[in-house]
């Protein structure tokens, strides 16, 4: 009996220690179920949380990822630096306190899970929610931001060498123009790294890359550049040099280049333009066919109208073309005469009236200019007025010179030798009148000749040996 009643009161004290026992664990339990700290052990994103609120851990993890700063460098040279909060991008506190709880809340999923976070910790990972405003950024990074001032680009453009006459391409400065909305996207890009990271990180330093900066418009390998520069260079030391006598016309470069223009990838000489410059030049230099004023011996001022001025030179405007094309494709230098249709014997610029023979009809006299000096003047005879055969009156260059020659008048059959001929208008010209005794006068009102100017033997021989084909003979009364 007695050992029966040992055994109850054993039993009796193991009852009464393991409910104690459970009671104690309910109570410990109980109080972890409820507690608004984390487990020892516990880590959130790489942070000790051992017994910390939610509310704690929301600043250090706040204060973390908002650390990191944004360096823009170039040539490893600080340009700009911002941290995240500058850049528009702060932490959404609700969104990461409320992370924050429902991870405390996971503790006690269940109680497998909150006996084996009391004996371990808890591993945890949020995603760190920032806002962000698109305005920040573009306020504060823009190029005008940056430390150093920006290098404009400098265009490839072609330059002329006087001293070697050719074009060469000066390349393009490459400058450091950035445009804001390539910068902005480069720091962007750099930032939203940082907030979606999932562990704080450190410092970022963001080199300008070299394709960022703006390029130069023209660069030297420009197609459009290269052809005007080979272009150019194949006219450019065209010099054409015109003579008219003693005065010069000089078309070079200067005029020239307005004549080049492109099409098409290639490079051409604009004929209009060519053509209306030597009609200009045509119109400044062409005598004959023009109304033309003509100052006397005596100091008269006779006026020839254009059909009455058969004399002079006369450019041929296509064949000038011509030629002109041929010698700026040359490109080289050139002096010559135009090429003309007519052409007298002598200029001095648009004066081409410095030799010539002058015959007043009504004074019945006549003077032989050459070079500027008086060779002979003298008395004549010209067409009979009576007989309605008179010496027409106009400026007509010497056709050719005959010594000697036998004149057959139209309504004659036998001809009448002379020792010097030398026709000028339609059968007219001017000859020795061997079987005159007299000159001058009235004569040629009745007795003159069939058109011709009868000269005294010594006088149109003087001129004849002295007078070039071509020279004007200058007729009026």
């Amino acid at each position: 009996m007695k050992g029966n009643k040992a055994v109850k009161i054993v039993l009796l004290a193991l009852l009464g220690a393991l409910g104690v026992a459970v009671a104690v664990l309910v109570s410990y339990l109980s109080r972890e179920w409820n507690r608004t700290t984390y487990f020892d052990k516990t880590t959130i994103n790489g942070f000790d949380v051992s017994e910390r609120k939610p509310e704690d851990v929301l600043h250090i993890l706040t204060d973390a990822y908002s650390a990191p700063k944004i360096t823009l460098t170039e040539g490893g040279k600080e340009e700009g630096t911002w941290t995240l909060s500058q850049l528009g991008y702060t932490v959404d506190q609700s969104k990461l306190l409320a992370g924050l709880q429902d991870a405390l809340k996971k503790q006690r999923a269940s109680i497998p899970i909150l006996l084996d976070g009391i004996m371990n910790g808890n591993e945890f990972t949020l995603d760190i929610p920032f806002s962000s405003d698109e305005g920040k950024i573009s306020s504060v990074v823009t190029a005008a931001s940056l430390k150093d001032p920006r290098v404009e680009n400098a265009n490839a453009e072609l330059v002329y060498d006087e001293g070697t006459k050719t074009y060469s391409i000066k390349s393009e400065v490459q400058g450091t123009q950035l445009d804001d909305g390539d910068i902005q996207k480069l720091v962007k890009a750099e930032a939203e790294k940082l907030v979606t990271s999932a562990k704080p990180a450190g410092d970022v330093n963001v080199e300008i890359p070299s394709d960022l900066y703006k390029k130069p418009d023209v660069l030297s390998t420009d197609e459009t550049l290269n052809l005007q520069m080979n272009t150019y260079n194949a006219y450019d030391q065209a010099v054409i040099t015109y003579d008219f006598g003693t005065q010069k016309e000089v078309l070079d470069w200067n005029t020239i280049k307005d004549w080049v223009f492109f099409q098409d990838g290639q490079g051409m000489l604009s004929e209009e333009k060519i053509r209306a410059y030597v009609t200009s030049l045509a119109a400044k230099y062409n005598t004959i066919y023009y109304t033309r004023t003509f100052t006397t011996t005596g100091g008269q001022q006779i006026t020839f109208t254009d059909s009455e001025n058969n004399y002079g030179y006369l450019v041929d405007e296509d064949g000038e073309y011509q030629q002109l094309l041929s010698d700026i494709q040359s490109n080289t230098s050139v002096e010559r005469e135009p090429v003309y249709s007519y052409k007298g014997v002598g200029r001095d610029g648009t004066n081409d009236l410095l030799e010539y023979v002058e015959i007043n009809i009504t004074q019945q006299h006549l003077w032989f200019y050459k070079n500027g000096q008086l060779v002979v003047e003298s008395n004549v005879v010209t067409g009979n007025v009576s007989k309605k055969q008179e010496t027409q009156t106009g400026i007509f260059p010497i056709a050719y010179k005959q010594s000697p020659a036998t004149l057959i008048p139209s309504n004659e059959t036998n001809g009448t030798p002379v020792q010097y001929w030398m026709p000028f208008y339609d059968g007219q010209g001017l000859h020795d009148a061997s079987w005159r005794t007299a000159f001058g006068g009235n004569i040629y009102q009745t007795n003159g000749s069939h058109g011709c100017v009868n000269l005294p033997p010594a006088v149109a021989a003087t001129i004849y040996e002295n007078i070039d084909t071509g020279t004007p003979v200058i007729l009026y009364k």
